[in-house]
């Protein structure tokens, strides 16, 4: 009889073991053989197929290079017959019915009202199922099963990253205030621990699915491997059902995965810690982040945001901010007025300003900057919202067009058209971050990141999204064909980028580096004409997109 090696399949690995010489393994030493004799039913190493030849010099002996006139491996037959619900049972039948391998006990309990159970010498009559494709399928998915593994594991490890980085600048905002806060970091931290310590399980759980999946799929190939030449048609039969079963497991699990929003840990602190500590139970929020998480559209709405008092008899929409209350305001750059809306996108109230606003931006839960810019007027003016009225604060006053504005803690970041500006609230200038005078409008709009580690800035002459590090140096540039003249940039608390494309009536969303496109959520297809800015309201799921020259604002449902 042939000698087999004593474990073909160890727990938890990948692949099946060789045969080992008979020989050898009477003295208990494991060696690899390299031949087999159908005489003797014996394998044998290198070394002693050659006492064996002198002995049985009329034994035929197959060598390595006819490996498919070797036996089938024990463990191999036993691993594919035996039955995946009674494990200790041999495949025996075939239920046509279900489409199903069999032992008795499955015949006996789930299919004896079935009237085709038949036995497996019957059903392999016909011709033999193609264990070449099968297999070349199972390698087709286990490729994309280690790719998303791979996924997995860069999750882990940047979601390590992440909450390093936000545990970082949970304790840094802990350093600028005083003692009062010790309970409050502690709520914090361990909140973030504790997001922390269902993602990692999340994430683990996932991982584990995916290699389980793929040891499963491993071992059936090489089971395959193993009998894909030997002409064993029942084994060929039940492979080819394992198989099969195992790739609609397999498609199916890849299907429900085949979008993998990174999952990421966000500390946002509360600007307003000082004023109102008394009030709060914590530094922030954690927030899971989502960066490259695709918008879909699932519906879209229009409405109607012109009032009487309007100069013009339609709007240019040039900014949109979404307050912490949800509610929202408007820069109308024809009429020269900041609209409030409701939930209901109804405008409420308004504000008449001096000049032509361009750009707002959200300076706390409650007020807001408007950046203006008429003949010599350069101006931000900050409004506040207080009980469903709209009240004018106190000015900046500059020397240059102020375009774009962002805000990231205690600075503005502000645009001219040529250079972007850092600013301190009392509106001295701290640095030039970036500068292009190659034309008249190449540093159009800006936006900070939720970290504030990376502004984005549109050049609406030249096409282009720049990613900028804090210290103003080019992380990357974002072109595409779908972007032309882009304005509005906005970028969400989860870290997703959005872009209008004025001149190409184009809404995209990039990923959260500002690398590529992940989507062009809207076109002109869509009712989108020179679009000018965009923002999404979280609480109702919604991108808010305004527009130049219209009474109407549009709202795409998005999820």
């Amino acid at each position: 009889m042939a000698t087999f090696s004593q474990s073909t399949m160890d727990k938890g690995s990948d692949s099946f073991t060789d045969f080992c010489c008979s020989s050898c393994l009477e003295h208990k030493i494991d060696q690899w053989a390299d031949f087999y004799c159908n005489n003797c039913q014996k394998f044998y190493c290198a070394k002693c197929i050659n006492p064996h030849g002198q002995l049985f010099g009329k034994h035929v002996t197959y060598g390595r290079g006819d490996t498919s006139k070797w036996p089938v491996i024990k463990e191999v037959e036993d691993f594919l017959r035996k039955c995946d619900l009674h494990g200790e049972e041999d495949l025996k039948m075939f239920c046509n019915d279900h489409s199903q391998l069999c032992c008795t006990n499955c015949a006996f309990l789930n299919h004896r009202q079935c009237a085709k159970v038949t036995l497996m010498s019957e059903s392999v009559k016909g011709p033999p199922p193609d264990l070449q494709k099968v297999s070349k399928k199972i390698q087709t998915i286990l490729e994309t099963l280690k790719k998303l593994e791979n996924n997995w594991n860069t999750n882990m490890q940047s979601l390590q990253v992440s909450y390093n980085k936000q545990l970082h600048e949970i304790h840094q905002t802990r350093k600028k205030i005083n003692t009062m806060l010790d309970e409050i970091e502690k709520t914090t931290v361990k909140e973030l621990d504790a997001e922390m310590t269902t993602l990692k399980a999340s994430l683990k759980t996932d991982l584990d699915n995916c290699s389980k999946l793929k040891n499963e799929l491993k071992h059936l190939s090489d089971a395959i491997h193993d009998i894909v030449d030997k002409s064993k048609a029942e084994l060929s039969f039940i492979a080819s059902w394992k198989c099969q079963e195992k790739i609609r497991q397999s498609e199916s699990y890849l299907s429900e995965n085949a979008v993998q929003a990174e999952r990421l840990l966000t500390f946002q602190a509360d600007i307003d810690i000082e004023q109102f500590i008394a009030k709060l139970s914590g530094l922030g929020r954690i927030v899971l982040s989502y960066a490259d998480h695709v918008f879909t559209v699932q519906g879209k709405s229009e409405y109607n945001v012109i009032i009487p008092r309007d100069c013009s008899s339609s709007c240019a929409i040039i900014a949109i901010c979404v307050l912490s209350n949800d509610q929202i305001l408007l820069a109308d750059n024809f009429n020269c007025c900041v609209k409030l809306l409701d939930q209901q996108y109804q405008v409420i109230g308004h504000c008449d300003l001096s000049a032509h606003p361009n750009d707002i931006c959200q300076i706390t839960p409650s007020k807001v900057a408007v950046t203006m810019d008429k003949d010599t007027t350069n101006e931000i003016q900050f409004v506040s919202v207080n009980g469903g009225r709209l009240v004018k604060g106190r000015k900046l006053q500059f020397q240059h067009t102020c375009g774009g504005i962002a805000h990231d803690q205690k600075d503005l970041y502000l645009t001219t058209g040529t250079a972007l500006y850092k600013y301190s609230m009392n509106g001295d200038l701290l640095t030039t971050l970036h500068a292009d005078t190659s034309g008249n409008n190449t540093v159009s709009t800006c936006a900070a990141s939720p970290t504030g580690d990376k502004i984005f800035v549109t050049n609406c002459d030249h096409d282009k999204v720049l990613t900028l590090a804090r210290d103003g140096s080019i992380l990357c540039t974002f072109t595409d064909p779908d972007l032309k003249g882009p304005l509005g940039i906005h970028v969400t608390a989860q870290g997703q980028v959005l872009v209008c494309g004025r001149d190409s009536h184009t809404l995209l969303q990039l990923d959260g580096e500002g690398r590529k496109k992940l989507s062009t959520l809207a076109t002109s297809s869509d009712g989108l004409r020179y679009p000018f800015s965009v923002c999404y309201n979280r609480s109702t799921a919604s991108i808010i997109v305004g527009q130049y020259e219209t009474d109407k604002i549009l709202v795409f449902k998005v999820q």
